[in-house]
């Protein structure tokens, strides 16, 4: 799949599935992962490469290209979220705050929900999301598996005191602030294999988080 994150060409008028979201805790993440107090203490997992018949791959190869990492840069411009990870040299557009034809990026104001129109997963390794700054923000996740659903994804609630390990196929999507700018850390399995979902292609809908800025 190719996709341009810069410009996903989304049509008006898509149905919408609006997340649960729930304070992130390590119970809450068991199965997508956990909380990070400590980056410098996470080891992130890498998955060794796949056989492609019945020979298996060595036990002392495969798994050897180590991890890549850098800031991952959050910032709504307007009413869209652009992210910027450096670790991989990625630009995207993450989300929007209206629907997504009325979008402007020189609009200033806080936003009320966020919509989502991909999400992806890395079969090749973890990855780990450090907030620089102390300010909420929220990571959307669905469990692991190929034929996911609009409707398994919820989306969680970081309080900014900590951070967030994901384990290697769990769908996720980059890390969304309530407003502004926001710095992550980011670490990474280095081949950086991406498996993507297009909600907007795939299932004729965006995902809808509503911010509760009262929290």
């Amino acid at each position: 799949m190719t996709i341009d994150y810069l410009n996903p060409n989304i049509p008006s008028g898509l149905k919408r599935v609006v997340m649960p979201i729930i304070e992130a805790s390590d119970f809450a993440l068991k199965g997508y992962g956990y909380l990070v107090n400590d980056p410098i203490k996470v080891q992130i997992e890498i998955v060794r490469w796949q056989s492609q018949g019945w020979r298996s791959v060595d036990l002392d190869s495969g798994d050897q290209a180590g991890t890549t990492e850098g800031v991952f840069l959050s910032e709504w411009k307007g009413e869209i979220l652009f992210g910027h990870n450096e670790a991989v040299d990625g630009h995207y557009i993450l989300a929007y705050a209206v629907e997504p034809c009325f979008a402007n990026r020189d609009r200033n104001h806080t936003p009320q929900r966020m919509f989502l129109w991909h999400a992806n997963y890395h079969p090749d390794g973890g990855q780990l999301f450090f907030p620089l700054e102390n300010k909420p923000f929220f990571i959307p996740l669905a469990l692991p598996g190929d034929d996911v659903k609009p409707e398994d994804f919820i989306c969680f609630r970081f309080d900014g005191n900590c951070g967030i390990y994901i384990h290697p196929n769990v769908w996720h999507e980059g890390v969304f602030p309530i407003a502004g700018k926001q710095r992550f850390f980011d670490k990474q399995g280095a081949v950086h294999a991406r498996v993507s979902v297009d909600f907007v292609r795939e299932f004729g809908c965006l995902l809808e988080a509503q911010f509760n800025l009262e929290k």
